[in-house]
């Protein structure tokens, strides 16, 4: 949060500077000018970890220490990133189970691709894919081609019916775990980790193989039929 007065140069980069995690396990700002905008004499940094907000008011925001006075104030609390979209709608698979209900107690996928339990659902960039760790577009076309392919497999082998196997999504979840572990982005409070949402299981989501293994292991599936997958004629939802 920023106001109109000025602090003293090392506590403003004091607050600024990733303290309380490994540089790298949040995102790094790259933005242009963004650190020497605190440098001007017209704007000051709270930060919010030792002096939190207590309430908004008319005039603008109370903290634990002062009252702040605002023409404008602008929200940015965060994001229910990679799962949220998804569990945003009431999606059900085999016997009327819901995402919310299996995922309970975190994201559970196959390359990030599907999950075991709900046919023909397909996730674009979901958990346990390389998602926000790669340049997202490319790994949006890459899921997009598979998935095309995919269908024209079922189309020209007649089959109507996809669905995870659980034995290959569990080892693939445990794969995506081992790799996180060996990283330093569980020694981080991230929306990686689903942190900043009171109440969702603490995981790593994103795949940190790398996005060229990846896309290595989702066509050498592909070529070996579609391998971890159940693929069949008869749509069966029940």
């Amino acid at each position: 949060m920023m106001h109109a007065c000025g602090v003293h140069a090392s506590i403003t980069a004091n607050a600024l500077a990733p303290n309380d995690h490994p540089i790298g396990t949040k995102r790094i700002c790259v933005d242009i000018e963004y650190f020497e905008t605190y440098n001007r004499k017209n704007v000051t940094l709270i930060d919010l970890k030792g002096e939190p907000v207590e309430e908004i008011t008319p005039d603008g925001v109370e903290t634990s220490a002062a009252s702040y006075k605002l023409d404008c104030l602008v929200f940015a609390t965060g994001f229910d990133a990679i799962t949220g979209a998804l569990q945003a709608i009431d999606i059900r698979g085999c016997g009327g189970k819901s995402l919310r209900e299996k995922w309970a107690g975190g994201p559970r996928t196959y390359l990030g691709l599907a999950t075991a339990g709900f046919p023909n659902l397909f996730m674009v960039t979901g958990p346990g894919s390389p998602s926000v760790l790669s340049n997202m577009l490319v790994s949006i076309e890459q899921h997009i081609e598979w998935i095309a392919d995919c269908l024209i497999y079922l189309r020209k082998n007649e089959m109507d019916f996809i669905d995870a196997n659980s034995d290959f999504e569990d080892r693939w979840v445990s794969h995506v775990n081992d790799l996180a572990e060996q990283t330093l982005f569980s020694h981080a409070k991230s929306w990686y980790l689903g942190a900043n949402v009171p109440g969702k299981p603490r995981v790593f989501m994103p795949y940190v193989g790398g996005v060229g293994a990846y896309r290595e292991k989702c066509e050498q599936v592909a070529r070996d039929n579609y391998e971890g997958f159940t693929t069949t004629a008869a749509v069966k939802w029940q």
